[in-house]
């Protein structure tokens, strides 16, 4: 009997614990400037480190207006910042916290 193959979202889900790969998983996020893969994104590094219900809940609901920001009209504006950046050659970065 051959071993089960991991799937690709319990590999990436368990890529993203290691805080090194979340952070890069997000700039590179960050750079393709689609805020619906964003939310996607923010989501599988949520459940890489416990779920939604492991956040305190000042961080629950800041993750939820985010969230509620990229799916609206909303995700304009921000993703106008990185236009922005761009064109005074700065980008967004997400590293990971001393």
């Amino acid at each position: 009997m051959m071993p089960r193959s991991t799937s690709y979202h319990e590999k990436l889900i368990q890529d993203l614990q290691n805080p090194l790969e979340a952070a890069a998983y997000i700039e590179v996020i960050l750079e393709e400037g689609d805020p619906k893969m964003l939310s996607k994104a923010l989501q599988n590094v949520i459940e890489a480190h416990g779920g939604v219900d492991q956040l305190s809940t000042p961080v629950k609901e800041l993750y939820n207006k985010l969230d509620q920001m990229l799916s609206d009209k909303g995700e304009i504006e921000f993703y106008s910042l990185n236009s922005l950046l761009d064109a005074l050659g700065l980008h967004l970065a997400v590293t990971v916290k001393p």
